[in-house]
């Protein structure tokens, strides 16, 4: 089966039957490749897990070797929250195919990913008819609280995990995320990272690893 996005998979050793999937979503400029390095740890304690990294539908301007899921030249929030609208319709598409791929349910499913694909994550776990089993993001934000309250219909748990020195995305964002998951009932945790700036430290993964863990049942 061909998918209507390029994608980096990693299956299990072994043609171990697969029972989760981890849809992992790159920052601005990267590809699936940057992404899927967090599988090379969290591979082996996830047997029965796909790793699935696919590239965003646009070359970077800023990054031609790489990607983005939405653009970031116009400094115009009306702009780029519509954009991000159009990416979020193609990844739906592409997440579908993965499902029927996989004959997975979302529910099976973990979004995660770094910066834009973090606020990409958000975006599709929290609008989706179904819950996934989890949203895993780093170093990202909430693109548009108040569009993403209006369009809100599930409640699926979340991890965010931010760098206290982060010049890229500010940590500041971190806790307006938490606020506004508090304020609309969905299940928070985050993680300051001491001494971090944008990137996804070991520390960091870990964490979420342990995370998923506990949402796969597996721990």
């Amino acid at each position: 089966m061909t998918f209507c996005l390029n994608t980096t998979i990693i299956k299990p050793k072994d043609s171990a039957k697969i029972e989760n999937a981890i849809i992992l979503l790159h920052g601005y400029g990267g590809d699936g490749k940057d992404i899927s390095v967090l599988s090379l740890n969290w591979k082996r304690h996830l047997p029965n897990t796909v790793f699935i990294c696919p590239n965003g539908p646009e070359q970077c301007p800023i990054n031609p070797s790489g990607f983005q899921w939405f653009d970031l030249t116009k400094d115009d929030p009306k702009y780029i929250l519509q954009e991000s609208i159009n990416a979020e319709k193609k990844l739906n598409k592409f997440i579908d195919e993965v499902k029927d791929k996989f004959g997975l349910e979302k529910n099976k499913i973990c979004l995660s990913g770094f910066s834009q694909g973090c606020m990409m994550s958000i975006n599709l776990g929290l609008t989706s008819n179904q819950e996934y089993n989890c949203i895993v993001g780093f170093s990202g934000k909430i693109i548009d609280q108040e569009d993403l309250r209006l369009r809100k219909k599930v409640s699926t748990n979340t991890l965010l995990i931010h760098g206290d020195s982060d010049q890229v995305v500010s940590p500041n964002f971190l806790l307006e995320a938490k606020d506004f998951f508090i304020r609309n009932r969905i299940g928070i945790e985050t993680h300051l990272i001491k001494n971090c700036d944008h990137h996804i430290p070991v520390e960091a993964s870990s964490i979420a690893l342990n995370y998923i863990l506990k949402r796969f049942k597996l721990s």
